[in-house]
């Protein structure tokens, strides 16, 4: 029953974050037409050392389709259909043996470790999207609340973030002082 609800509740995610993805890459012209020069190729994620005590994640494969925009390829990348499994154009492999540090990495900006293997021009504009689309959460929100409301909860949100960030920079410090204990490192 386990598996069954992590598997609903993971396909729902990751319909929702492709959703959001594609909201953030259609907002973005340069985004688009950068991907549509890769449509038909696909990519798959996999994060190399997840704790085993964490639900799996779902199959993270996506095709980009002839739009510019992503489409998750689903249960077809778990069974290998369309050739994702083993065949897909770009491979990335992204550390996640310490899920903790991951999360506070993210929050302060650094990137993880990550392995790239597969088309180098299709890399290079995935790249490229990473480093330059930002989602602009105040026009999201301006068209359901309204432009002043839609501005205070972005400038709350905003300073949330840069709490966050600063919080996270400062543990960061705390555990390299502490000779990288504390996150589940390897300290050797």
């Amino acid at each position: 029953m386990f598996h069954t609800l992590n598997s609903l509740l993971g396909s729902a995610a990751m319909e929702r974050a492709t959703l959001l993805a594609n909201h953030v890459i259609g907002a973005e012209p340069a985004a688009v037409a950068r991907l549509k020069a890769h449509a038909g190729r696909s990519i798959r994620l996999h994060f190399e050392g997840w704790p085993s005590m964490l639900p799996p994640w779902p199959p993270m494969a996506f095709r980009v389709t002839p739009a510019g925009l992503l489409e998750w390829c689903g249960s077809d990348a778990a069974t290998g259909d369309a050739g994702l499994a083993t065949e897909a154009d770009l491979r990335v492999s992204i550390d996640a043996s310490n899920p903790a540090l991951g999360m506070v990495q993210a929050l302060t900006g650094e990137r993880p470790k990550v392995d790239v293997a597969g088309d180098a021009a299709f890399a290079a504009d995935l790249n490229w999207l990473f480093d330059n689309l930002r989602w602009d959460l105040q026009d999201d929100l301006e068209r359901v609340v309204g432009a002043a409301p839609a501005r205070e909860l972005a400038r709350i949100a905003g300073g949330v973030a840069a709490g966050l960030r600063q919080a996270a920079q400062a543990l960061g410090a705390a555990a390299k002082r502490a000779g990288g204990a504390g996150w589940g490192s390897t300290a050797q």
